[in-house]
């Protein structure tokens, strides 16, 4: 809602500008002072944005400072486009325009023809209106069918017979996405996916800040500031960047993966949606969200999987929802409360990884199955082994090795798999250190139990199957030699002339 103590004329702002309530400056200068002002409150720069603080968040205050127009350079996943929309926090919240106008044109000094004949005619009395800066933000998702016209602008013959207008009057002219986001910012998406002759027509308002429309003898000076973002070149295989438009972009800034663990689960714990409501306060232990953060760590080192594509935080996110939404759905059917989520609901949430990867030759023979599972595998041991030495598992693996079995399903309730763990030796004091009380709900603690004992068969100290549950590790088969035999006459090549060839 506009303050009803805005001017709502031109004369009306004239008046306030003379008072000192307000004045003109360019975008990149409104945005810039804003900034100075929030570094030196010391408040949050890009509320939302995790794991940048040292590395990308300083780059992007330097561009802002030096007024540059930027690109954000990284792989799928990175909070590029995030980091964008936050940039609107950066502007005014409200900026006067002329009322109407589809330049969003300052009333005291006007671009468009049509603008400049309202102001003639009208004066001191030409409307104006308040522009939200939620209204300033204007963003395009590159796609190679994208044309000059929808950027910048073309002709519009249907608006020059509405008006009886010759097409040569530039009045004529309908406006693309970039003269209507003037005043704001404006933002593409994966730009190498533009054909090199659309990225040719940014190169006059990166560097002389305007645009030429065809047609018109006209050019606009337009205040926008740009931002875009792209993948590495060596990965977008659709387009690339022409030279001389990364010449004309001020400040390159790349971004990055979660550097540790941690900083994962922060960024995971902002965005997943884990909190269901009206099925009881649904838990993720600590344990089994390390499990999740661990699989994409563990599929960005494989060298099954495509570096170059990346795997994105998008993968740990969904699969957190898919192991609470398993956990909610056992917790549903067994009548069990409250819902607390296992290891094995990470197996259960294997749809959400295998989609998340591009393979190379040699995952592709594997298939994404069997790689996500032995990704989650991999993760389970690699989280375990931060507990394994404060955790007395002797007697239990002694249990299983003495033949020992643990049958366990995906159904089995809290209770259920306490009480079976409970003839296991040593198992249920291990839960105790790791923070689990025995006066715990029983689904807590089955939780524990079980990724202790997933724990154990990751690092291969005991075995598991989907059909038989926990049991003895298996013997490793023996390695068999393979025994040379003599070549025979017959084996022996041809050469010319029907005679065998022999090698000593």
């Amino acid at each position: 809602m506009v303050p009803s103590s805005f001017p709502n004329t031109l004369g009306g702002l004239r008046r306030a500008v003379a008072a000192g309530q307000s004045s003109h400056r360019t975008v990149k200068d409104e945005v810039r002072a804003n900034l100075i002002a929030r570094l030196r409150s010391g408040g949050p720069l890009f509320p939302g944005v995790v794991g940048y603080d040292d590395t990308v968040i300083p780059q992007l205050v330097n561009a802002i400072l030096s007024r540059h127009n930027f690109i954000l350079l990284g792989l799928r996943g990175q909070a590029k486009t995030r980091l964008l929309r936050s940039l609107v926090s950066l502007l005014d919240e409200y900026l006067p325009v002329v009322a109407g106008c589809e330049l969003r044109d300052d009333p005291m000094n006007p671009l468009c023809a049509v603008c400049r004949a309202r102001l003639a005619e009208a004066g001191d009395d030409l409307p104006i209106a308040w522009l939200h800066r939620d209204l300033r933000y204007v963003e395009k998702l590159a796609t190679p069918d994208v044309t000059i016209a929808d950027l910048i602008g073309d002709v519009d013959p249907i608006k020059a017979a509405r008006r009886g207008l010759e097409l040569g009057d530039e009045q004529t002219i309908h406006y693309g996405l970039l003269p209507r986001a003037n005043r704001g910012l404006f933002t593409i998406n994966e730009l190498p996916d533009l054909a090199g002759k659309i990225q040719v027509g940014l190169f006059n308002i990166l560097q002389e800040g305007d645009v030429q429309i065809k047609g018109y003898p006209i050019r606009l000076r337009l205040d926008v500031l740009m931002a875009f973002t792209a993948n590495p070149e060596d990965y977008t295989a659709r387009g690339k960047l022409i030279t001389p438009l990364k010449d004309r972009i001020g400040s390159e800034i790349r971004t990055h993966y979660a550097a540790n663990r941690q900083v994962a689960m922060e960024i995971t714990g902002h965005e997943a949606w884990v909190d269901r409501g009206g099925n009881g306060d649904l838990e993720v232990p600590s344990w089994v969200r390390e499990v999740v953060e661990e699989i994409a760590f563990q599929a960005r080192s494989d060298r099954r999987i495509d570096k170059r594509s990346g795997v994105s935080q998008r993968m740990a996110i969904s699969v957190l929802e898919n192991v609470a939404s398993n956990a909610e759905r056992r917790a549903l059917v067994t009548n069990e409360a409250p819902p607390v989520a296992r290891v094995s609901d990470v197996y259960a949430a294997l749809p959400a990884i295998t989609g998340k990867f591009e393979l190379e030759y040699e995952g592709e023979l594997r298939g994404a199955d069997t790689i996500g599972r032995e990704l989650i595998r991999a993760s389970v041991a690699n989280v375990f082994q931060t507990l394994a030495d404060t955790l007395d598992t002797a007697r239990i693996v002694e249990w299983f090795d003495s033949g020992g079995t643990l049958p366990l399903e995906d159904t089995t309730t809290g209770d259920d798999l306490v009480t079976r763990a409970g003839r296991i030796p040593g198992l249920i004091e291990a839960t105790r250190y790791m923070g689990i009380s025995d006066r715990a709900a029983a689904p807590q603690r089955a939780s524990a139990i079980e990724f202790i004992l997933e724990g154990l068969a990751a690092t291969k100290r005991i075995s598991r199957s989907d059909d038989r549950g926990y049991q003895a590790a298996e013997a490793p088969a023996p390695r068999r030699t393979a025994r040379r035999e003599e070549p025979t006459l017959d084996d022996m090549p041809q050469v010319p002339g029907g005679k065998k060839k022999y090698y000593n």
